[in-house]
């Protein structure tokens, strides 16, 4: 009995630990707005949840359809920099991205595919955890664009 009370009570302890330890950017972000060059950019409805599936964070954007979400891109990375597989909502290969942490709270990404611009970015949490910032520059037809997308914890 006295070395259960003493487990429960380090498990109490460490407890604080752990969830300190989670993960900032496991949730579900809802788009508040984004911007294009600077410019307010009119976006359609988008949801992002991430969660923790074993060592990666499974990404799944969805949009609605008839009030009903449906995931449109979806991809499940380790934080380490390795490639993992960009998938559309049919679950065809549409490209690859990289992610890596860079900072706290902050994490740099690559997408690379066939038939779209490579871009790179960094997604930001916010310190107290209720917003996401997504910035990523590309090109397209010869010409630089950088977007920016702000989601906040839902």
């Amino acid at each position: 009995m006295k070395q259960q009370l003493v487990l429960l009570t380090a498990a109490i302890a460490l407890a604080p630990a752990v969830l300190a330890a989670a993960e900032p950017l496991v949730g579900t972000w809802r788009l508040d707005r984004q911007e294009v060059n600077g410019s307010q950019s009119k976006g359609e409805p988008l949801t992002l949840r991430i969660t923790q599936a074993g060592d990666k964070l499974a990404f799944a954007f969805s949009v609605p359809i008839n009030n009903v979400y449906f995931v449109s891109i979806s991809y499940n990375a380790k934080l380490d920099g390795s490639p993992a597989d960009v998938k559309n909502a049919n679950g065809d290969k549409i490209g690859t991205v990289e992610i890596k942490p860079s900072g706290p709270m902050q994490y740099t990404l690559t997408m690379k595919g066939p038939n779209r611009p490579d871009s790179s970015g960094k997604l930001t949490v916010s310190s107290d955890g209720k917003t996401l910032t997504s910035e990523s520059d590309a090109v397209q037809a010869g010409h630089p664009i950088h977007s920016k997308q702000f989601y906040s914890r839902y």
